[in-house]
């Protein structure tokens, strides 16, 4: 299918410069971008009659011509694709989007959960809260936490804050109808406080406390929306740049969770020069606040230096504490430096990425 794209639109240089369609493809599913109608109309017809050879077709309720900003005869602007919704909004001159020659498009194009997709998920929940009629709170929990998580984090890329919102108010609307179909008799304000918690600075977190132990239902927007960097053109998982790869996924097979994880967390960079760190630099686990004065082993403690820049951090701090020149001294086994270049497993384990 997309070599019959690319043969009917061959590309060209010069001042007949075409511009190819875009083909996206996940499974079964497709999308074909271009400027020109006419353009998609044509490759429509190509992919049917290709489909046609393999005694297949598209299907109408599925295959939609739209417009991304405006609307098209009866087609409303956007098109849903694998769950999220592409659609370009009209904007004043600070909030448009460029082209590629820094010109103001006069546009910004968004991508948000499908409103489709929303609905199935709230029916999913809901379908959840009436088989749990009689279930203990706990159980409730335990059964939805689960999904509010993975629908959450699927879109945790795009813009979903609005839509997080709008979820957790329409489970909260089905979680208050179960708790008041529980106790009929009981006042609102009896039921609120029976199943709704103050949970740090969350005054209706839907949650239960027993034995000291605290379960809460997760909501939505506690997922924090990251946006997803584009891996750049010439980068492969088996190129063997630990250093980009950690630092981007926060975890590989060659380095040890803890490198990975704070590599990640400094983006890449020295926490003491601020320079990234290169392929063959020699990285060195630092404690921010050293043992010897009370540093704890943990991720809030823990930093990634240059060795260089660990050696004038540990000489700053032994000035500071009186100690000069006697690193062998205030150092417990475990915490003394251990370098390597990052293609290689430091002796502590994680000591180089």
């Amino acid at each position: 299918m997309e070599n019959r794209i690319a043969q009917a639109f061959p590309g060209r240089t010069g001042r007949n410069y075409f511009c190819q369609p875009n083909l996206i493809r996940y499974a079964d599913d497709f999308v074909i971008l271009h400027e020109d109608l006419a353009v998609v109309q044509k490759c429509q017809q190509i992919i049917a009659e290709w489909l046609t050879g393999m005694g297949l077709e598209l299907k109408p309720s599925k295959t939609r011509l739209a417009h991304t900003l405006n609307k098209y005869e009866s087609e409303e602007p956007g098109f849903d694709f694998l769950g999220f919704n592409i659609k370009q909004y009209p904007v004043g001159k600070y909030q448009s989007g460029k082209s590629s020659n820094k010109t103001l498009l006069g546009f910004k194009t968004l991508i948000k959960p499908g409103k489709k997709k929303l609905k199935i998920h709230t029916e999913r929940i809901s379908g959840i809260i009436k088989s749990h009629r009689t279930a203990p709170q706990e159980a409730l929990i335990d059964h939805i936490n689960p999904v509010i998580k993975g629908w959450a984090n699927y879109y945790s890329t795009v813009v979903s804050k609005e839509t997080y919102k709008k979820a957790d108010m329409l489970i909260y609307q089905q979680l208050r109808a179960w708790a008041n179909s529980r106790h009929p008799n009981k006042t609102p304000g009896w039921v609120a406080n029976k199943y709704w918690q103050t949970i740090g600075n969350d005054n209706w977190s839907f949650a239960s406390r027993k034995n000291g132990k605290v379960m809460r239902l997760k909501k939505h927007s506690e997922t924090p929306i990251v946006r997803h960097v584009k891996v750049q053109g010439n980068r492969s998982p088996y190129d063997g740049d630990l250093i980009y790869w950690s630092t981007r996924m926060g975890k590989h097979p060659e380095v040890s969770t803890r490198v990975a994880t704070l590599l990640k967390k400094q983006k890449g960079k020295c926490a003491q020069c601020g320079l990234i760190f290169r392929d063959g630099d020699l990285i060195e686990t630092d404690h921010k606040n050293p043992k010897s004065q009370g540093g704890r082993d943990s991720y809030d403690n823990w930093q990634l230096l240059h060795r260089h820049c660990h050696d004038v951090k540990t000489a700053n701090d032994d000035k500071a504490d009186g100690m000069q020149n006697k690193h062998q001294n205030i150092e417990e086994p475990c915490a003394v430096k251990v370098a390597s270049t990052v293609l290689k497993t430091s002796r502590s384990g994680d000591g180089a990425a």
